[in-house]
C-alpha cells in the first residue's frame, strides 16, 4: 500500500557546533533491486535422509520460512534458494531523531563510510577539505587542500577516491597518502567539475561531470563517465542537463544518476563487464535531486530540496526525511550499517533507520 507522508523529525542539537560561514552549490551518489545481505537465517532445520522438516533452510544470503527435506523426506514448505529475498521491511518504521553531528562548515558533501576503520569521510567544498569523523562526534581534517573535493567513494582496494571541482579530476589517495589522478580529461579536453562517484566491486568506476565548479566547459556537454579496471575512460552519457548524484543497486546491475536541473532519476543497465546501456527515466523527484544512498533492500534515499526522499526499489514513494538544512548527499554507515549520514549545507546530520544500507 502506497503511503506518502512528510515525516516530522526533531533535531537534537545539544553539544553540537553552531552553523557559520556561507553556503554554496554542489551535488553528488543509490541502487535498486531487492537483495538480502549475507548471513540470512531460517527458523528450523533441514531434515536428513528419510526425515522431514517444518523449518526453513536458507540459501546463500537469503532466508526461507519453508522447510527443506532430505532424501525421501517431506517438507511443509519450500527451500530458500541462493540469494533468496527476505520479506520487505519499511525502512522508515521506527526512525530515530535527525541529529546534528557537527556544524560550522561552508558546504558539506560527498559522505562515505569506511567500515574497516569505522569512520566517515566527507567534503567541505569551498574550504577545500576532506574531513574525517570518528563517531560519535570527533571531526578532524583528513586532506587539505582537497582540490575542492565533492563526492567521495571507496574503490575495490578500499582506497578513497574523490571528485575534485578545482582539480577537474577524479583522484585516488594511495595507501601511503600520495594522491594520484584516476581521470582528468576526455579525448584531449579537460573534464568540467567531477561531482559524484561510485565504484563496483570489480573496479569499474562511474562518475558524473556537471559544470558546478565554474570551470570553462571544454567538452561541450555534461557527461557521465566510466573508468574500467584497466584505467580506460569511456563516455556513458552526454545528453543529461546536470548529471549529479550516482549510485549502484545492491546487485550492481543497475546504475542510478540524478539530473538536478530536470528533476528526475535515470537508470542504466550494467553488464557483467561493467559496460553501461539502456538509459531510461525512472522517476521524478522534488526540485534539485542531488546525492543518493541505497539500503540492502534496494530502497532509494535521494537528497532534494524537500529533504531526503525515500522510494522503494520499484519507485514507490515512501516518505521524506526532513532535515534542518537542505541536504546535498547521504550514505549509510555505523557499526550495523543502519545510520544514515546526511551532508546538508553547513552541517553533518545522522538518523537511525530500520534497514542497513550500502556505504
Amino acid at each position: 500500500m502506497v503511503r506518502w507522508t512528510i515525516l516530522g523529525v526533531a533535531l537534537a542539537l545539544a553539544g553540537c557546533s553552531s552553523d557559520e560561514g556561507g553556503g554554496g552549490s554542489g551535488g553528488s551518489t543509490a541502487s535498486g533491486g531487492a537483495a538480502s545481505g549475507g548471513g540470512g537465517s531460517a527458523s528450523g532445520g533441514a531434515a536428513g535422509s528419510g526425515g522431514s522438516s517444518t523449518g526453513g533452510a536458507s540459501g546463500s544470503g537469503g532466508s526461507s520460512t519453508g522447510g527443506a527435506s532430505g532424501s525421501g523426506g517431506s517438507s511443509t514448505g519450500g527451500a530458500g534458494g541462493s540469494g533468496g529475498a527476505s520479506a520487505w521491511v519499511d525502512p522508515l518504521a521506527g526512525m530515530g531523531l535527525v541529529e546534528k553531528v557537527a556544524g560550522g562548515f561552508s558546504f558539506t558533501e560527498g559522505p562515505v563510510w569506511f567500515a574497516k576503520t569505522g569512520k566517515l569521510f566527507f567534503s567541505d567544498i569551498p574550504n577545500s577539505r576532506i574531513h574525517e569523523l570518528a563517531p560519535p562526534g570527533s571531526v578532524s581534517v583528513f586532506r587539505e587542500p582537497s582540490g575542492q573535493s565533492n563526492g567521495l567513494g571507496i574503490d575495490q582496494n578500499g582506497l578513497l577516491v574523490a571528485c575534485e571541482h578545482q582539480g577537474r579530476r577524479v583522484s585516488r589517495t594511495q595507501a601511503g597518502g600520495t594522491v594520484v589522478a584516476v581521470a582528468s580529461s576526455y579525448q584531449g579536453k579537460k573534464l568540467n567539475s567531477p561531482n559524484d562517484v561510485i565504484v563496483k566491486k570489480d573496479g569499474n568506476l562511474y562518475f558524473t561531470d556537471p559544470p558546478y565548479g565554474g570551470n570553462p566547459n571544454e567538452l561541450g556537454f555534461q557527461g557521465v563517465f566510466r573508468v574500467d579496471p584497466s584505467g580506460a575512460l569511456s563516455l556513458v552519457s552526454s545528453d543529461m542537463f546536470r548529471p549529479n548524484g550516482i549510485a549502484l543497486s545492491p546487485d550492481e546491475k543497475t546504475l542510478y544518476v540524478t539530473d538536478s536541473e530536470q528533476n528526475f532519476l535515470r537508470t542504466y543497465v550494467v553488464g557483467s563487464d561493467g559496460a553501461v546501456s539502456g538509459a531510461k527515466k525512472f522517476l521524478d523527484t522534488s526540485p534539485a535531486p542531488d546525492g543518493m544512498a541505497v539500503n540492502l533492500q534496494g530502497d532509494l534515499f535521494i537528497s532534494t530540496q524537500a529533504g531526503v526522499e525515500v522510494y522503494k526499489a520499484d519507485g514507490t514513494p515512501l516518505g521524506t526525511i526532513k532535515v534542518a538544512e537542505q541536504p546535498a548527499n547521504c550514505t549509510f554507515g555505523g557499526a550495523d550499517g543502519k545510520t544514515l549520514y546526511i551532508t546538508a549545507r553547513k552541517a553533518l546530520y545522522r538518523v537511525s533507520l530500520a534497514v542497513a544500507g550500502l556505504p
